[in-house]
């Protein structure tokens, strides 16, 4: 894959469940290295099997997939799979293992530490990344005693161990409180600065979630695209209305996003 190559190209991806269940229509999706993608939709509409096609873990069942440079179905989806940093609630963390050995396993891919793999230059490029994320003093902790917000941001550290083009966060800030969530949408602005090239990912039902790094944004509603494109046309009030299913008042501020419900749908339900 050269230097200006998309990292991602889904060409018009559809995906069936075994039952028969079609829960991906005609998807297609290109991500350029540096872009900082929104995936946003309500549950149910497809966004978690979207991004197991564009983290190399699952195959559509009509059309082509693009992944790295690597059209899936003719490479190893393991040896891709490392080279894509991905943060999902369904990840194996052991507990007991110190902040700064949760980070080291991103170097292998594993769930714990491999010491025979591992380098004086691994110890310091985790070290260098928990400083990234703003959790270098959090570094000699046991990971169950963090609070959910910093066990995010050591699993971005971890994510970034690989210096992977591409990385997938996969609702990131369900269930913070919100100094955490503003803790991680910190480290997240600060991680688009210091690696420009980087493209990510982050679903969410929430726009108030959105990192304000974000530059492009794609909306779902039952397997299809309703939108997408650059975030500022995209993250409308008539076209976030329309994949939710519900009149939503969408405003912008400063690069973050707001939304609720329209007031004029609540007067018209009352004049009704």
């Amino acid at each position: 894959m050269t230097e200006s190559a998309p990292v991602l190209v889904l060409d018009d991806i559809s995906l069936f469940l075994p039952e028969g269940l079609q829960v991906l229509r005609h998807v297609d999706w290109t991500v350029q290295p540096g872009e900082q993608w929104a995936l946003l939709g309500p549950n149910g509409c497809g966004k978690s099997t979207l991004i197991s096609v564009a983290g190399a873990a699952r195959f559509p069942s009509t059309g082509t997939a693009t992944v790295l440079g690597k059209r899936l179905g003719t490479v190893s989806l393991w040896a891709l799979r490392e080279q894509i940093g991905h943060i999902s609630p369904s990840q194996t963390v052991h507990d007991w293992q110190s902040v700064h050995e949760v980070v080291l396993t991103g170097a292998t891919s594993t769930a714990w530490v491999l010491m025979d793999r591992v380098g004086e230059s691994d110890y310091a490029r985790a070290g260098e990344l928990l400083e990234l994320v703003g959790a270098l003093d959090l570094k000699d902790r046991e990971f169950a005693t963090l609070s959910q917000g910093e066990k995010q941001r050591v699993r971005i550290a971890r994510a970034l161990m690989g210096d992977p083009p591409l990385l997938l966060l996969d609702e990131p800030a369900t269930g913070l409180d919100l100094p955490s969530r503003e803790a991680l949408l910190s480290a997240l602005a600060t991680m688009s600065h210091a690696k420009p090239e980087l493209a990510t990912v982050f679903v969410s039902h929430h726009l108030e979630e959105l990192p304000p790094s974000t530059t492009h944004a794609m909306l779902l509603r039952a397997g299809e695209i309703v939108a997408s494109g650059p975030a500022q046309s995209v993250l409308t009030s008539a076209y976030v209305s329309a994949a939710f299913g519900y009149p939503i008042d969408v405003t912008c501020h400063d690069g973050r996003w707001s939304a609720r419900g329209s007031a004029n749908w609540h007067t018209r339900r009352e004049d009704s």
